[in-house]
């Protein structure tokens, strides 16, 4: 007999819903009472053309193109349990937010993007952001060390330092870290891919047992996501999809076992939606992505607690202000959902979509590059307002270059103007309640659940990956997307409407023009001085257990200790998983 296909996780949830009684908000005399105001409403003050177009489609940069009505009532959450569906803060399913005080009890962390040059230029900008108030590390690093070569590749030539730091060997660590006390700040590390997290993020356990501080007093995250090293990665070298997970899920073994304060991933949504796709779709990616690693997990011997309670998502904040706050609350409950659920968490911890958000980069444009910072505002504003754990705020001049000095710290200055002066920290959840804002993540959360069924019935998020599915799904979006600014439809202030010569004369921040130089010496003076016979041996114990299947952040960590370098660790992973065509998408 043919095996029984597995059930959706959408019909997981349907189930699960009929088995709870439905207790409604509104008395059904109450409902009828404003039905019939709203139809006399509509006879008596709104004109022909309004009730003929009583839905519009707000259209915005990477938007989600839900309709949206001319006003909404009682009877757009006629069938709300609040009780079921919105709880209160702290208590399931986690809508209004996972904390019962939210803002009151711990703010938002304010974790600005950093990186450029060498590592001794970003160390001195993290500390230039500490020092005005910065609440957390969040390093990025430059393209080469990104894609995983060495400086003095020659791959790399020209783009050491730019856009972002250039760390090769635990020293560049040392160096980045000079002063800083990584046993008291949190550090997002920007990472990535699973195959450079192997590789970078032991050279920062490294660095910390150099300096005497116990692994397990490290508390941060590591990106981590396969999305962006086989979807969102423009490289001409991949490692199969099944190897990247196999990857991922080895570095979450090690990281949850040895670091366990750590975020071991955080689910990437940011980049892939800032690739080209819907913020519905960005959530419904990492949903599967998150399910796809408690199934391995899982399927390794571990506890579905042991590993959920350290999963944390990355968003990227987008213009339509309700649309942002309304899928977040969406996201909170339905993540909550799926681990109560599907898998039965215990833990409520375990429930939580705990994220960090970063307003839209594709959002931002070149002309006029002040507006840029009226659109960030607004951005992080929607982000707290839809109850994020952690913000950065884009930078006026990201269009055009690394952010200066001065734009990182308005930056930093709007996260705090945002706590500070505008009132919005001091209620949780202010916006809940709201017709609109519940009408709308109720909509979010079904469209989120419709597409994690898409990529389940494509054989779930690994096989998505492979086939060709999600990078077709962004390519036709990023298209349209595209063609409706280009003709204007969607409207870009500066950009395609009211367009004007203002910021013409803009001067953007220059990159160390002799970092590639000093990299490129301190890598030269690395090689002659670590023990060729240890790197070698190290190299080799990592190409076995490569080949047979143990868990490699284990002999990753050991190529660290040895003076590995980044570009020689990658060469290993291709020798033995060999390179991936990506399949086409026209």
């Amino acid at each position: 007999m043919p095996s029984e296909q597995p059930k959706t996780t959408a019909e997981i949830l349907e189930e699960t819903g009929k088995k709870t009684e439905n207790c409604q908000v509104y008395d059904p005399a109450y409902l009828a009472k404003v039905q019939d105001g709203l139809k006399e409403w509509k006879k008596e003050k709104v004109k022909a053309q309004d009730l003929a177009n009583w839905e519009s489609i707000p259209l915005t940069v990477l938007g989600s193109e839900i309709p949206r009505e001319l006003i909404y009532t009682p009877l757009n959450t006629a069938g709300t349990d609040y009780c079921a569906q919105l709880g209160n803060p702290g208590e399931a399913p986690f809508t209004r937010g996972i904390h019962s005080n939210m803002y009151r009890g711990r703010t938002f962390t304010q974790r600005q993007l950093v990186g450029f040059g060498g590592p001794e230029d970003t160390n001195l900008r993290i500390k230039y952001l500490l020092n005005h108030g910065a609440t957390g590390i969040n390093l990025l690093f430059d393209m080469p060390t990104i894609q995983m070569y060495d400086c003095d590749d020659p791959m790399a030539q020209g783009s050491v330092g730019s856009c972002g730091v250039s760390v090769n060997h635990v020293q560049d660590w040392e160096l980045l870290y000079e002063g800083i006390d990584i046993a008291k700040e949190t550090s997002s590390i920007v990472t990535h891919y699973p195959s450079n997290t192997a590789c970078l993020f032991p050279m920062y356990l490294v660095m910390a047992e150099r300096r005497g501080v116990p692994w397990e007093q490290l508390q941060g995250s590591s990106q981590n996501d396969m999305t962006l090293e086989e979807l969102v990665r423009n490289s001409s070298e991949y490692i199969p999809p099944k190897d990247c997970f196999r990857i991922e899920c080895d570095n979450i073994e090690f990281i949850r076992r040895n670091v366990p304060k750590w975020n071991f991933i955080t689910l990437n949504g940011y980049n892939f939606r800032e690739f080209g796709t819907s913020g519905v779709t960005e959530m419904a990616v990492a949903a599967t992505h998150g399910m796809a690693i408690l199934d391995e997990m899982i399927r390794r011997g571990y506890e579905v607690d042991w590993v959920a309670e350290r999963l944390a998502f990355f968003w990227s904040g987008g213009m339509d202000i309700f649309e942002e706050v309304a899928r977040l609350r969406a996201m909170r409950r339905l993540w909550y959902r799926i681990l109560k659920y599907k898998y039965q968490a215990k833990k409520d911890r375990s429930t939580w979509m705990r994220c960090h958000l970063q307003t839209s980069g594709i959002s931002l444009v070149r002309e006029e590059p002040y507006n840029n910072a009226i659109r960030s505002a607004f951005e992080a504003l929607a982000a707290v307002l839809g109850g994020v754990q952690s913000l950065h705020v884009d930078s006026y001049d990201e269009a055009i270059s690394v952010p200066s000095e001065e734009a990182s710290l308005l930056s930093l200055r709007t996260q705090q103007i945002i706590e500070h002066e505008t009132g919005v920290t001091a209620v949780v959840d202010p916006l809940g309640g709201s017709y609109y804002v519940e009408a709308l993540t109720n909509q979010m959360e079904e469209k989120i659940l419709a597409e994690i069924t898409e990529i389940e019935n494509q054989g779930g998020y690994v096989e998505a990956i492979a086939n060709g599915y999600l990078s077709r799904k962004i390519y036709h979006y990023m298209y349209k997307e595209q063609m409706r600014i280009e003709k204007g439809e969607i409207k870009i202030v500066g950009h395609n409407y009211q367009k004007s010569s203002a910021g013409e004369d803009f001067e953007a921040f220059r990159y160390p023009e002799e970092c590639e130089a000093r990299q490129l010496q301190r890598l030269e003076a690395h090689r002659k001085k670590r023990n060729s016979a240890g790197v070698e041996k190290a190299l080799h114990d990592l190409k076995i257990a490569c080949r047979e299947g143990k868990n490699v952040m284990e002999y990753t960590v050991n190529c660290a200790r040895a003076g590995c370098t980044v570009g020689e660790q990658w060469k290993i992973f291709k020798e033995v998983f060999g390179l991936w065509k990506r399949p086409g998408v026209f």
